[in-house]
């Protein structure tokens, strides 16, 4: 989830997705749009006589749904510091917080591996928007205020609260749904747990996609298609994990004999015709038997085709290298492309000269393998040999 950093917030990075600055907007006109038809509701709810005439003319509506809009925003945003503060409390970093378009995601280092930090990591974001919905409520029954400052510190309240609601409903990747797999781990393994869960959740989704369907409201529909991808995604991903959990880099790498290399002064025609000849796009680059770089078929991209012949690969090349060690976990490799972005990382020793090269691939065919039930470095289990007990 990457978005345009905004600043931090006790230490943690907040960040905009472009979809909130769509989002944002919208939400603005529909409140503004809907002040009128919410005004009845909120009266009876908190017993206020908010008049609707007050809150009419020119460009009241889309004020104070401009003012309502930032602060549920906020309020979501509160919402994921509280899942972030609860899961710094026991030891886990944040990356940061995302707001987007269906809310805030609160994005961890790793994710939680004891069922009982789980569970009050994800009771704590309910619980802050059940806090701030009582506290907006309050504010708006024990100080008299201006109808526009009434309507939305109530609309503020309500929308809090059943905010906290909707969370818990059980649509796992969303609050409930970490609620269920952290109650499933107490009793199975993880990975049984996150797919009891994720099953849960794409049911949920598949049935509040209908919904949103039947209302015509593409919202409701996008965020059902979120779940549920979200929720296949987080299970695939638990799996991996799990599979790879005692896998080194070093187990399934291609060593440095078998890993096809460049020189620095290749030249960018002569690297791109090596390119097609062994279907590879990115290698290492020796120096004198060092490793000094890495070049892709991207780095290429900015040389002309008439000038490929002139540019060499050190004009080219990246010198900050992506690299692991060779004992590295597996599932830390995996993760490390994941944040860079790449599809490989070059295998180094302690002293920075190559050892092998470990790719995506190699990682997924490894996995493929434990799945199965074969060995990868000692890891896995040998299958039972038809016949035997």
């Amino acid at each position: 989830m990457r978005g345009i950093r905004v600043g931090r917030v006790a230490g943690i990075p907040i960040q905009l997705n472009w979809t909130f600055l769509v989002i944002l907007p919208v939400f603005a006109w529909l409140i503004g749009q809907q002040v009128g038809a919410l005004v009845a509701p909120l009266n009876d709810l908190f017993g206020l006589s908010i008049a609707t005439g007050t809150l009419d003319g020119g460009l009241r509506p889309l004020v104070l749904g401009a003012v309502a809009a930032v602060g549920l925003f906020v309020s979501v945003l509160c919402h994921e510091f509280g899942h972030s503060l609860t899961a710094r409390r026991y030891g886990y970093g944040i990356e940061s917080i995302t707001l987007w378009l269906f809310g805030g995601v609160a994005q961890f280092e790793e994710n939680p591996d004891d069922w009982r930090a789980e569970l009050v990591i994800a009771v704590a974001g309910p619980a802050v928007s059940v806090l701030l919905g009582v506290g907006f409520g309050a504010v708006v029954l024990a100080v008299p205020s201006p109808a526009p400052v009434a309507f939305v510190l109530a609309y503020l309240a309500a929308t809090n609260v059943v905010l906290a609601a909707f969370n818990m409903l059980p649509g796992f990747p969303m609050d409930g749904g970490r609620v269920l797999r952290a109650l499933l781990a107490s009793s199975y393994s993880y990975p049984k747990a996150t797919k009891i869960a994720a099953d849960v959740g794409k049911v949920f989704a598949v049935g509040l996609g209908l919904l949103g369907l039947l209302g015509r409201d593409w919202l409701i529909v996008g965020l059902a298609l979120f779940v549920y991808v979200a929720a296949s995604g987080e299970a695939q991903q638990t799996a991996i994990q799990a599979a790879l959990q005692d896998v080194r880099v070093g187990d399934v790498m291609t060593p440095a004999p078998a890993v096809k290399t460049v020189s620095p002064d290749t030249s960018v025609a002569a690297l791109l015709d090596k390119m097609v000849r062994e279907r590879h796009t990115g290698y290492p680059v020796i120096d004198g038997g060092h490793l000094v770089g890495m070049v892709t078929l991207e780095d290429t991209e900015r040389v002309r085709e008439v000038e490929q012949s002139a540019y060499t690969v050190s004009d080219v090349m990246a010198t900050e290298v992506a690299s692991v060690r060779p004992d590295t976990d597996a599932m830390d490799a995996l993760q490390a492309m994941q944040r860079r972005g790449v599809g490989r990382l070059v295998v180094v020793d302690e002293h920075g000269d190559l050892t092998g090269l470990v790719s995506r691939t190699d990682l997924m065919t490894a996995f493929d393998i434990i799945r199965r039930g074969g060995r990868v470095g000692g890891v896995g289990e040998r299958p039972t040999p038809p016949g035997r007990r």
